[in-house]
């Protein structure tokens, strides 16, 4: 059983940034690909990122490459999502959770495990 904790969202004006976190406890953090996936109010969820453990293989949806980043500290345990030249659209609550072994990175389906998110709310 491995237990999320998500932290940094808030409020940020358009163009600004934020790193969120999200630490982990219980399993073998190291076993996971880690992702994060948002929602936005009548939306459905939806994938940004991922790392694989090695921190290799990093992937991202199309609306956040090259302003978001995904990293991970294994020893930490703590994945993280630094988020730049923030835009109103991306306001939404932000999960993280941890992929079960050899499913698809880019489908919530796949996910084992998840945190309880954090608001990021983005002002124009």
């Amino acid at each position: 059983q491995v237990q999320l904790v998500e932290s940094g969202g808030g409020l940020v004006q358009a163009g600004g940034s934020l790193r969120l976190s999200c630490a982990a406890s219980g399993g073998t953090f190291t076993s996971y690909t880690m992702g994060w996936f948002r929602q936005a109010p009548g939306k459905e969820r939806e994938f940004v990122a991922a790392i694989n453990w090695s921190r290799v293989n990093t992937y991202y949806a199309d609306s956040v490459k090259g302003r978001f980043t995904i990293s991970r500290d294994n020893v930490k345990k703590t994945v993280y999502l630094q988020m730049n030249n923030l835009k109103p659209e991306d306001t939404a609550v932000y999960y993280c959770a941890a992929l079960r072994p050899g499913l698809r990175v880019g489908d919530d389906r796949s996910y084992e495990y998840w945190g309880q998110g954090t608001q990021v709310t983005v002002s124009s």
